[in-house]
């Protein structure tokens, strides 16, 4: 068994990293992870749960195949709260794929940093086993060392979506600026016809007048 431990601070506050964690895939920069598909989704206490079945390729080297076999796509099933209040969203991963000779548990920890709230910390830890098979421990080191390398990918991933919805945040800005500008020119413009209409109806009017008292005058 092997257990692999990580800590990782991103530079954006918890909301901002949570909900990008909803749409990291797919992404980029972690091509082996196809899609994701809900399959169920609750609130308790306040507390959102979510169950997903997570679609990926798994890439073993060719000496494996007659060991465990081979997948040309590969489910894990990823559990995950949301605590709202305390700020804490919890993923819990496990693959049902290769679980006859593999099994690989992952945990993830998203919380604001204790020293900086304007920040996240992610806690992440996993834990792999391989059984049944020749060459168990060597396979154990490949799978952490790729675990290892797809961490990193998948926080560079993460930050490829932040900067996706900062770029659609902006957009909505300024659309909305761009709205409210239209709207002021529309409102005065609407108020200086406004305006003119009215001087021209009192300047009617004055010249009505006029035309009425010059006519009584002359009778």
């Amino acid at each position: 068994m092997k257990i692999w431990t990580s800590e990782h601070v991103f530079n954006h506050p918890w909301e901002t990293v949570t909900q990008a964690a909803w749409r990291k895939y797919p992404n980029p920069m972690t091509p082996s992870i196809i899609g994701t598909d809900v399959v169920e989704r609750r609130v308790v206490n306040g507390v959102l749960h979510t169950h997903r079945l997570v679609q990926s390729k798994w890439y073993f080297p060719k000496w494996t195949h007659a060991l465990i076999g081979t997948a040309k796509t590969c489910f894990a099933s990823e559990r995950s709260t949301v605590d709202p209040q305390r700020k804490q969203m919890v993923l819990k991963t496990n693959n049902l794929t290769f679980c006859r000779n593999i099994s690989v548990d992952e945990v993830l920890y998203y919380e604001p940093h204790p020293g900086d709230a304007t920040k996240t910390l992610l806690k992440q830890e996993a834990t792999v086993t391989v059984y049944g098979v020749p060459l168990s421990h060597y396979m154990e080191d490949l799978l952490t060392s790729t675990i290892s390398s797809n961490a990193g990918k998948g926080r560079q991933g993460l930050e490829w979506v932040i900067g996706l919805i900062n770029t659609e945040v902006k957009s909505i800005a300024d659309s909305a600026a761009r709205g409210t500008d239209e709207l002021i020119h529309s409102t005065r413009r609407s108020i200086d016809e406004v305006t003119e209409s009215a001087r021209k109806s009192m300047d009617e009017i004055g010249a009505q007048a006029a035309k009425a008292a010059k006519a009584m005058h002359i009778t």
